[in-house]
């Protein structure tokens, strides 16, 4: 608002807007996806707490940056953006990612947990790392050239499926979800007083 009102929106300003809002979807997802390695590593568990705030903070952007697309590039033209969809790729990925941040955003309360029970809704809110992967490949996809956000973008998110999906004995977990530091080799220095 503040560089709306001072013009600092620069020659296009449905292009800032645009891409603005696309990079603080893509700081706030990996915001979102940090909180947990984050509380873990520091040993902070009330990190926890905001996880929903900044995962929300990332579906509000997406929102402004699809309405953008949608209201000032397009005009509610819904021929031409199927057009655009169809002929641009990277907007396919930017929809996709769009499309699965909705449910995340509609059950991220408490009474969806409930509803829904832990487990199911833990599988649901997996699909932030869908969301992610489609995010960074629509960034990719459009900038082409200065990679560098991307590169840290995916590496979060690629850092943690890998974690969660590595060979028994990587990351080993306990009975109670934590990892069991007698069984990862990577951690096991901590436990025998190393």
């Amino acid at each position: 608002m503040w560089k709306a009102l001072h013009r600092g929106l620069g020659a296009n300003p449905i292009e800032f807007i645009t891409h603005e809002t696309g990079d603080w979807i893509l700081i706030f997802l990996v915001v979102t996806l940090a909180i947990t390695p984050a509380r873990k590593l520091l040993r902070l568990p009330e990190l926890i707490r905001f996880r929903r705030m900044t995962g929300l903070f990332a579906f509000f952007y997406a929102f402004l940056h699809f309405s953008t697309w949608i209201g000032l590039d397009k005009f509610f033209d819904f021929r031409e953006m199927l057009h655009d969809v169809q002929k641009r790729p990277f907007i396919t990925a930017g929809f996709t990612g769009f499309v699965l941040l909705l449910p995340l955003a509609v059950t991220s309360t408490r009474g969806w947990i409930r509803r829904l029970g832990g487990k199911r809704w833990q599988m649901l809110h997996r699909l932030i790392y869908v969301t992610a992967a489609a995010g960074v490949v629509h960034y990719y996809w459009l900038v082409k050239s200065d990679v560098r956000n991307c590169r840290i973008a995916a590496g979060l998110p690629a850092g943690r499926v890998a974690r969660e999906n590595a060979p028994r004995g990587f990351g080993a977990r306990g009975k109670d979800g934590r990892t069991d530091h007698r069984r990862d080799p990577l951690l096991a220095h901590t436990s025998s007083g190393n």
